[in-house]
């Protein structure tokens, strides 16, 4: 995600972060098998580390995508009611897969990796898409309160 908001220009304008539901990996970097296949398609994850999501996060972010329904109830579960419309699922915005959740390739065979990415690429994608659009509206509706102002003013 972070690479291809790069490559539109949009990574001062929106902030990615990954953290999962559970503790179980703090602080390690990811599988070796997800940074192989990730290096493949030139995205370098050495630097990352996992760490699990934090209640300041509930608050901080506009939106939190879980990769599966199982961590989307955990999310429901922490998340304080009135933030819940920032919660959905990852898969919501993939354009070429009929999936709602992305696959754990972990104890399948190491092609699943290249899958998830394929998934998780897609998915993107459709999110950029979707945030490029939410950006391109918050202009409109500024300019718009802008020029109203200007001719109650004049």
């Amino acid at each position: 995600m972070r690479h291809m908001l790069r490559q539109k220009g949009l990574e001062d304008k929106v902030e990615v972060d990954s953290a999962g539901t559970h503790g179980y990996h703090v602080g390690e970097p990811p599988d070796q098998r997800t940074q192989r296949a990730a290096a493949s398609r030139n995205y370098d994850l050495r630097d990352m580390r996992a760490r699990k999501v934090a209640a300041q996060d509930l608050d901080y972010f506009d939106m939190i995508l879980a990769m599966d329904h199982n961590n989307l109830s955990v999310l429901q579960r922490i998340c304080p009611p009135d933030k819940h419309h920032r919660l959905g699922l990852f898969m919501s915005y993939s354009k070429n897969f009929d999936d709602d959740e992305v696959p754990d390739p972990y104890y399948g065979l190491g092609h699943g990796f290249d899958l998830v990415l394929d998934m998780v690429e897609d998915a993107a994608n459709g999110l950029i898409e979707s945030i490029e659009q939410q950006l391109i509206d918050d202009v409109s509706v500024a300019g718009a309160a802008e020029r109203s102002q200007h001719d109650n003013a004049g």
